[in-house]
C-alpha cells in the first residue's frame, strides 16, 4: 500500500474519531450531570451537529477522492466502504444524543418519582455511552487481535441498554398508572430514554462495519 495512500487513511480515522469522540463526550458529560444529580447542567452540554455534518461530508468527499486515486486492495476497499457508512452512523449517533438531552431537560420536573428516573436512566445511559465509546477506540487503534473481542464487548453493551430499556419501560408504564395527572411527562421522558437506546444501536452498527472491513463477509443491515 503507498505511503500516500496510508497518510490519506490516518487523516480519515482522525477526522472520524474527531466526530465519534465529541459525541462520546457529551454522553459523558450528560452522565456526570445525572450521577451528581445536577440536571441544570444537561444546558451546557452542546452538541453541534450543524457543523458534524459538514465535518462527516468532508470526511465523504476524502474517502471518494482517495478511491478514486489509489487501487486500494480488498481489505483496504471493505475499510473504505466502512468508514463512508460509519460517519452517518455517527452523525445519527449525535442527533439521538442530542435529542435525549433536550427531552430530558424538559420533561423533568420535581412533581415525578425522580429517584427513580434517575435509578433507571444512569445505568442506561452509562451502558449506551460504553458501547459507543468502545466502537471509537476501535476505529483509532483497529488491531486485528482484539477487533472480534471489541465487537463483542460492544454487543454485549448494546443488549445491556435493550434489557434495560424494556425494564424501564414497564416501571414507568406502573408510576403512570399510580399518576395519570403526569403520564405526559412520563412519556416524554421514556421517549428520551429511547434515543439512549438508539444511541447503543448506533454503536453496534459501527462495530459491525469495523468487523467488516476486518475480516469481510456480508453486511448487516
Amino acid at each position: 500500500m503507498l505511503k500516500t495512500y496510508e497518510d490519506k487513511v490516518t487523516t480519515i480515522t482522525e477526522k472520524i474519531c474527531e466526530i465519534g469522540n465529541i459525541v462520546v463526550k457529551a454522553n459523558k458529560d450528560a452522565l456526570a450531570a445525572l450521577k451528581n444529580n445536577e440536571i441544570d447542567k444537561l444546558g451546557d452540554i452542546s452538541i453541534p451537529v450543524k457543523k458534524l455534518i459538514l465535518q462527516s461530508n468532508e470526511i465523504d468527499n476524502l474517502i471518494v477522492t482517495t478511491l478514486a486515486l489509489y487501487s486500494p486492495e480488498a481489505r483496504d476497499l471493505r475499510q473504505m466502504v466502512a468508514f463512508l457508512k460509519i460517519t452517518n452512523e455517527l452523525l445519527r449517533a449525535g442527533s439521538n444524543t442530542k435529542s435525549f438531552i433536550k427531552g430530558f431537560r424538559r420533561s423533568y420536573c420535581e412533581d415525578i418519582n425522580t429517584s427513580a428516573i434517575l435509578e433507571y436512566v444512569i445505568p442506561l445511559l452509562k451502558a449506551s455511552t460504553l458501547a459507543l465509546e468502545i466502537t471509537i477506540s476501535m476505529i483509532e487503534n483497529n488491531d486485528e487481535k482484539t477487533i472480534e473481542e471489541n465487537y463483542n464487548r460492544v454487543i454485549v453493551e448494546d443488549s445491556k441498554t435493550d434489557d434495560l430499556y424494556s425494564m424501564i419501560e414497564k416501571n414507568i408504564l406502573k408510576l403512570i398508572s399510580k399518576h395519570l395527572e403526569l403520564s405526559k411527562d412520563y412519556f416524554d421522558l421514556l421517549s428520551s430514554f429511547r434515543k439512549l437506546e438508539k444511541t447503543a444501536d448506533r454503536a453496534s452498527s459501527i462495530a459491525n462495519l469495523l468487523l467488516f472491513a476486518d475480516l469481510g463477509g456480508e453486511l448487516q443491515s
